[in-house]
């Protein structure tokens, strides 16, 4: 079976040598359009903020902002579980005591 070469892009560069990178120019469609935009918050408060949404001077509405949300409010957290891994889970280990004996 004969040796196939590797392609010129995989060869190691012996140490010492140098390799010439082309540089290409920018152009403008690589950056996002950035922009202001008017942000509505659920309690009907507002701010402006530059942004790449819609186009310059659109509206956005939240759905969930930190006034709303259980992670910045302390909300409660409830465990739904209806037969599934949780009771499982309890009816397994419901024997172990984590005291010292």
């Amino acid at each position: 079976m004969a040796k196939q070469a590797a392609p010129a892009a995989k060869q190691a560069i012996p140490a010492g040598k140098s390799v010439a990178v082309a540089k290409v120019a920018r152009t403008a469609t690589e950056h996002p359009d950035y922009h202001f935009i008017k942000v509505v918050l659920t309690d009907g408060s507002s701010f402006m903020t530059r942004s790449t949404y819609g186009k310059e001077g659109d509206t956005l509405n939240l759905d969930i902002d930190p006034s709303t949300h259980p992670a910045w409010t302390g909300g409660e957290q409830k465990l739904l579980d209806r037969g599934g891994r949780l009771s499982r889970f309890n009816s397994r280990f419901a024997g172990i005591s984590f005291t010292k004996k």
